[in-house]
């Protein structure tokens, strides 16, 4: 399930250009300061303890780039988050985050939000059941991120123009299938992704996790193009709401349903 945060300021102007990791941090702490309460509230309906599974797309708002820096324009933005959750949790998921502090920082500045309304967005083919085969259109809400391993076990990132790009995302798709329904042989199902290129050609970003630390990484991942997926509505739902490709937990792979006009 997606929720659109807006999100008010109340401290600070210049947000981190690679503000995915603060902002990361700073929804893991919600979630942590309600973890007792939180996992208590899926055992009693018999639900799995999932919500690490949790996706959102970049910060929507008016911004200055000025060197390393993104300086606000306007005291409010917005920000789509999501998580693959039953829809019974949907009220508690809202409660969670209304009225929280949210603080996005590095070692150069902080801004520090409010959360000032949850919206929970539609799910997707709501008439659908779980085990219909669905085919469904999707846009980046942020920059996706597909990869393959070389022999010393780091990741060679890949453009949407790449073949190896959808083997990549399918073969990372299969992995949360299995997470999620570790019964299922993913070689056994139909899942099929398709890279959707415009004439307007892909936009790159480079990010930086964990900037100016020993433990400093960077990431690049594309924009700009949409993904045509095939599968049963439960897998499709799993990845729309859990982030496409890698590092989904720092902002990578959100993705929305494309619209009539929309360009991909």
């Amino acid at each position: 399930m997606k929720f659109l945060l807006t999100l008010h300021r109340v401290q600070g102007v210049s947000l981190p250009i690679n503000y995915q990791y603060p902002l990361s941090a700073a929804v893991y702490k919600i979630l942590d300061n309600a973890d007792g309460e939180y996992a208590h509230f899926l055992h009693q309906r018999g639900y799995g303890k999932g919500f690490k599974l949790f996706n959102f797309s970049d910060i929507q708002g008016k911004f200055k780039l000025q060197g390393d820096r993104l300086n606000l324009l306007a005291d409010t933005v917005t920000v789509t988050i999501s998580f693959h959750l039953p829809e019974a949790s949907q009220n508690f998921i809202k409660g969670l985050f209304m009225s929280q502090h949210i603080g996005v920082a590095d070692s150069k500045s902080k801004v520090t939000f409010v959360v000032s309304s949850v919206e929970a967005l539609l799910p997707i083919f709501q008439e659908v059941k779980d085990n219909e085969i669905i085919n469904i259109k999707l846009k980046t809400a942020s920059a996706c991120v597909a990869g393959m391993k070389n022999e010393v076990g780091n990741y060679v990132f890949l453009s949407p123009e790449d073949p190896r790009f959808s083997e990549s995302l399918l073969f990372n798709w299969k992995e949360k299938i299995r997470t999620v329904y570790p019964q299922v042989d993913t070689d056994q199902i139909l899942l099929s992704v398709e890279t959707l290129i415009s004439n307007t050609p892909p936009k790159s970003r480079l990010t930086t996790i964990k900037s100016g630390t020993l433990e400093e990484t960077k990431i690049r991942g594309w924009k700009n193009f949409g993904l045509q997926l095939t599968g049963e509505k439960k897998y499709v739902e799993l990845l729309y709401n859990s982030g496409v490709g890698l590092y989904n937990a720092m902002g990578c792979g959100c993705v929305e349903v494309v619209k009539n006009g929309d360009k991909n």
